[in-house]
């Protein structure tokens, strides 16, 4: 396989999954990262032949275009990711999820770019109005958050573009990610949870009973792939929620999950009763159009993180590192 591809933010979280993933698949792969969180995630992919660094900031007229340069399809994965990294700096925010994201797609459309996949959210749901219901691609949007707020505002745009347009942009809503990866995240639920009580401590959980829908990190890298692979004209101008049904999980049911394999732990409830995000989320429309199938479920995850944590594999899982604030 020749085709060239762009994965801007591959050092990160999700990206060093996915970059990978290309690289396993043929692709020639190119990544675009101001490297806020280090490098360490694709060091070791410096010397492969199919793979090419780009350090540079999706703000930057010049630097875009140098990555775009000979590109087929982009991942555009970069941005200030969730809720409290968001809220830290929102003008730093705007500046990165929106203004970065425009000129990305813009450029990429003038050059001939053919595929522009957008990572957004399953948080852009916000809260389900029924708490029987399961909410697809065709659900209100009620973002709660600068974060989700800024993924909404991109879809909009990318949505509303021309459709004779040469780059076609899909939008993929993440669910809730979980799993360990190259750039390993602590501040995540499921991963957090684990790791709390893999350590012996205390987890203290508020508000035990709201939904969410979680996906592995490389089942929700895979659903890019599966986009880049997908005939033009089943993906194109569309939305997809990334995940499986089954994997809509209550807070408390994660930490049953978890005490299945530690059941000795301290878990303590507060009760919440007002939580802004509170969501089930259908995926038969990804399942039914792309065949996607998920590959890792919670339960087996969360053991994978535990073997991880007690074997010292992951030495200090408290590590300012694996959160992503300073």
């Amino acid at each position: 396989m020749n085709t060239r591809v762009l994965v801007s933010g591959g050092a990160g979280y999700i990206g060093s999954v996915l970059v990978r993933i290309l690289l396993e698949e043929g692709y020639k792969v190119r990544v675009l990262d101001n490297l806020s969180f280090g490098g360490d995630a694709i060091v070791d992919l410096l010397d492969h032949p199919r793979f090419e660094f780009h350090h540079g900031d999706v703000r930057n007229e010049e630097d875009v275009r140098k990555a775009l340069e000979g590109i087929e399809a982009v991942a555009h994965l970069a941005a200030i990711v969730g809720d409290p990294a968001c809220a830290v700096d929102p003008v730093l925010t705007r500046s990165i999820n929106l203004d970065g994201t425009k000129m990305m797609y813009r450029i990429a459309n003038e050059l001939g770019v053919k595929r522009f996949v957008f990572a957004s959210t399953c948080s852009n749901y916000g809260k389900m109005a029924d708490s029987n219901s399961f909410l697809n691609e065709e659900s209100e949007l009620s973002p709660v958050s600068l974060y989700a707020e800024t993924k909404v505002e991109i879809e909009k745009f990318l949505l509303g573009q021309e459709k004779s347009n040469v780059c076609v942009p899909t939008c993929l809503r993440f669910s809730t990610v979980y799993g360990l990866s190259s750039r390993l995240r602590f501040d995540l639920t499921v991963n957090e949870f684990t790791k709390e009580l893999a350590l012996g401590r205390e987890l203290i959980v508020f508000g035990e009973q709201f939904w969410r829908p979680y996906c592995h990190v490389r089942d929700l890298s895979r659903s890019v792939k599966a986009v880049f692979e997908a005939p033009i004209e089943k993906v194109s101008f569309e939305v997809f929620n990334v995940g499986d049904t089954s994997e809509n999980y209550q807070k408390g049911m994660i930490v049953e999950e978890i005490l299945k394999i530690i059941p000795d732990a301290k878990v303590s409830y507060v009760t919440k009763n007002e939580d802004p995000r509170d969501y089930r989320v259908s995926f038969e429309k990804i399942k039914s159009t792309l065949g996607f199938e998920i590959t890792t479920t919670v339960p087996e995850s969360i053991k994978t993180i535990y073997h991880a944590i007690q074997s010292g594999v992951i030495t200090n899982p408290d590590d300012q590192k694996f959160k992503n604030i300073d």
